[in-house]
């Protein structure tokens, strides 16, 4: 039986969406306010986090942010906040979908159930990292025009963290998957709704904008790694690839 951690500051609410996942054999632990959510998560094992944004003591940007330096466990966002940017900064720090109040608790289980059909036919480690599609790392065989080049990008599943030339760099589960796309398809070009497929396969509408951003944060963290290299790359008009 799944759990899920409900993070939700207004207690009728967070009862109302236990029951309800209850009905639908997932169990849950409810927590109230910020302070205590990074150790709970550290200490037990969720398959899935509905975490509100306004929080008592940490709000749930920071806690999102938090919780991805350790782990890739599924991460829905409750927000009554429904302006465009809020929504695009949950996601880039990595949480998998979002749900905007005042909801329905039936939506709430189907997204649950969404994400949770989607994440658990991978497997997960104990601190409830999502293994990547590609299962083991991805090394120096994805170098282009240089055969001695070892271990040019090693791909951390368990972490979702990535080794470029032996440097580590800290991703988010999207930068982690887009780079993971590019990297075993090295020198291919990806138009963006190629990219939006493949990292959001619950289909859920994201805007060409949003992929954007993330390849242009993806690429800042590379170029910081590899100042002298363009690892990926802008194919005008077209999409992006990626270069070594």
């Amino acid at each position: 039986m799944s759990k899920v951690l409900i993070v939700e500051d207004e207690v009728k609410i967070a009862q109302l969406l236990a029951d309800y996942l209850l009905q639908s054999n997932l169990t849950s632990v409810m927590v109230h306010d910020g302070n205590s959510v990074i150790e709970l998560v550290r200490d037990q094992a969720f398959d899935l986090i509905l975490l509100d944004l306004m929080l008592p003591g940490k709000d749930g940007i920071t806690l999102c942010r938090e919780i991805r330096q350790f782990s890739a466990v599924p991460i829905i966002m409750l927000t009554a906040k429904v302006d465009e940017i809020d929504r695009l900064i949950g996601l880039e720090l990595g949480a998998d979908d979002y749900i905007c109040k005042p909801f329905s608790p039936r939506e709430v289980v189907a997204r649950v159930k969404a994400v949770l059909r989607r994440t658990q036919s991978q497997p997960v480690n104990q601190t409830g990292a999502i293994l990547n599609h590609v299962a083991g790392h991805i090394s120096g065989s994805v170098a282009m025009g240089s055969t001695d080049t070892l271990s040019a990008i090693e791909l951390d599943p368990d972490k979702y963290q990535a080794h470029i030339f032996g440097s580590p760099v800290e991703l988010t589960a999207i930068e982690f998957n887009l780079l993971q796309i590019l990297a075993h398809n090295p020198g291919q070009i990806f138009s963006r709704l190629q990219l939006i497929d493949k990292v959001y396969q619950d289909h859920r509408v994201v805007s060409e904008r949003t992929i954007d951003s993330h390849v242009k944060k993806l690429r800042k963290k590379l170029n910081e790694i590899k100042p002298d290299m363009d690892l990926v790359q802008s194919v005008y008009s077209v999409g992006y690839k990626l270069v070594l």
